[in-house]
C-alpha cells in the first residue's frame, strides 16, 4: 500500500509565465507509473514539494486532456514558490495527490453553466472548460466571466479566442489601461452582460473571497438555488491532509472535506472566511 505523506518524484517539463508574478508549470512524474496512474477530476489540488523549503497546496489547473503531464499555475507568494521559481526545466519537485473534492462535473451534465473567476481563481476553473470543450455536446450554455485587477492580471489571455468558439466570453479589471478595450470594474458589472436561467444553471466560482461573497449575493439575488451554487475555497489550505487545521472553519477542513463545496455546506460560515464580510 502506498503511504500518502511520501511525495512523488517529478519533473518540471517546461513553464511559461502568464504575468510578471504568476507561473504555469507542466508536470511530469518521473515514473511511467505514476504518469499512468495519474487521473484527476477538474477542482482538485496536489501538494507541491521543493525539496529543502517545503511544501505547499495548488489547484491543477491543466491537463485533463494530455496523457503525460499536468498543469499548475502558481503565484509567487512565499519562500515555496520564490523558490520553484528558480528552478530550471527538467528540475525535480515533489507531487502528492491529487487531492480533495472538485466540481460536481455529474450534476452539470446536461445543465447550463455559469463559471465566474476572479484573478488566479480562474485556475481551478480552466481544467472545467477544457473539460466542456472536450465534451462540448454533454452541456447547454455556457458563459464564462472573468475580472482581474488590470489587463496584465489576465491569465490565459492566449486562450481566450480558443475559447470563444464554444462558450461565451466576458471579461472585465478593475483598472484598465491605454490598451484596454474592454469593461472596466469587478466582476459582478458583467451579470448585466448574460442571461441566464437560474433554475436550468450550475455556477461554479473561483476568487478573493470578497469577490466569492458579492457573487453569491448577486446569484441569490436573481434567483440562483442554493444548490445550483459551487465555490472553491482552495486559497485557504495549507497541508492539505486534514493535520494542521489552518484551513478549518467551523469544524470543515477545506482540504478533506473540499476545496469545492455547494453553497448550501458553507452558507453558515461562509462569511467568517477572511475577508469575505468586508
Amino acid at each position: 500500500m502506498e503511504n500518502p505523506y511520501i511525495p512523488k518524484l517529478a519533473i518540471i517539463k517546461d513553464y511559461r509565465d502568464e504575468t510578471p508574478d504568476t507561473r504555469t508549470f507542466q508536470v511530469r512524474f518521473k515514473d511511467l507509473e505514476d504518469i499512468k496512474k495519474f487521473k484527476f477530476n477538474p477542482g482538485q489540488f496536489v501538494e507541491l514539494t521543493v525539496f529543502g523549503y517545503g511544501e505547499a497546496p495548488f489547484s491543477i489547473s491543466g491537463g485533463i486532456d494530455k496523457e503525460d503531464y499536468f498543469e499548475l499555475t502558481i503565484r509567487k507568494m512565499g519562500t515555496v514558490t520564490s523558490a520553484l521559481f528558480r528552478m530550471q526545466r527538467g528540475s525535480i519537485i515533489g507531487i502528492r495527490g491529487p487531492l480533495g473534492r472538485g466540481w460536481p462535473i455529474e450534476k452539470m451534465l446536461g445543465k447550463d453553466i455559469l463559471i465566474i473567476g476572479g484573478g488566479i481563481g480562474i485556475a481551478p476553473l480552466r481544467p472545467v472548460i477544457h473539460y466542456i470543450k472536450l465534451h462540448r455536446e454533454k452541456f447547454g450554455k455556457v458563459i464564462l466571466m472573468y475580472g482581474a485587477r488590470t489587463p496584465k492580471d489576465l491569465l490565459y489571455k492566449y486562450e481566450f479566442d480558443d475559447w470563444a468558439k464554444f462558450i461565451e466570453v466576458h471579461l472585465t479589471v478593475d483598472c484598465g489601461d491605454e490598451t484596454w478595450k474592454g469593461r472596466v470594474g469587478v466582476v459582478t458589472v458583467l451579470f448585466d452582460e448574460i442571461e441566464v436561467i437560474p433554475e436550468k444553471t450550475i455556477a461554479l466560482q473561483c476568487g478573493p473571497p470578497i469577490m466569492m461573497h458579492f457573487v453569491t449575493k448577486m446569484l441569490k439575488k436573481i434567483g440562483f438555488p442554493d444548490e445550483n451554487i459551487y465555490l472553491s475555497l482552495e486559497r485557504l489550505m495549507k497541508c492539505g491532509m486534514g493535520f494542521c487545521g489552518k484551513c478549518t472553519i467551523s469544524g470543515t477542513y477545506v482540504c478533506r472535506h473540499g476545496p469545492v463545496f455547494c453553497y448550501t455546506e458553507v452558507r453558515g460560515f461562509l462569511e467568517k472566511i477572511p475577508e469575505a464580510g468586508e
